[in-house]
């Protein structure tokens, strides 16, 4: 899990406004483990859980955060109504559960899929698509 976050830190880091982060793969595979990191890598103080309940969280940093999970939504016109596109038009835009709303993949979108791997610590992640300054960060990480 610290591996998953430390890349989420880089990641934050290398953030840009605009940016929509679309994070994919099931129950347990460090979606919300690599949000946490993003946005500690954006300079967000504070706890950065899974907004599963309220669907989506908003923080400050040095880039405005909204971080959504659709694991509970059905619906386009629910996902929709959210408005995440225009809520984060000035910062960085983090989707758990993105494989709810495949028309989130606006150009340059990076989408990322995490899977558990053998032990309950590993995991494996990837990159789907992404913006050249995030897909670099992945590459880098060791």
């Amino acid at each position: 899990m610290a591996d998953t976050e430390a890349l989420g830190a880089r990641l934050g880091e290398a953030s840009r406004p605009g940016d929509v982060l679309l994070l994919e793969g099931p129950l347990g595979a460090g979606k919300t483990v690599l949000a946490r990191g993003i946005a500690r890598g954006l300079g967000v103080a504070g706890e950065v859980s899974s907004p599963t309940f309220v669907l989506v969280h908003q923080h400050l940093g040095r880039l405005p955060l909204v971080h959504a999970d659709l694991y509970r939504l059905e619906s386009r016109a629910e996902i929709d109504a959210l408005g995440l596109l225009e809520l984060a038009e000035d910062g960085v835009l983090v989707v758990e559960w993105a494989d709810r709303a495949p028309w989130l993949g606006v150009d340059g979108a990076a989408r990322l899929v995490l899977t558990p791997a053998a032990s309950e610590t590993a995991r494996t992640l990837v990159v789907v698509s992404a913006p050249a300054h995030l897909g670099a960060v992945v590459d880098a990480a060791p």
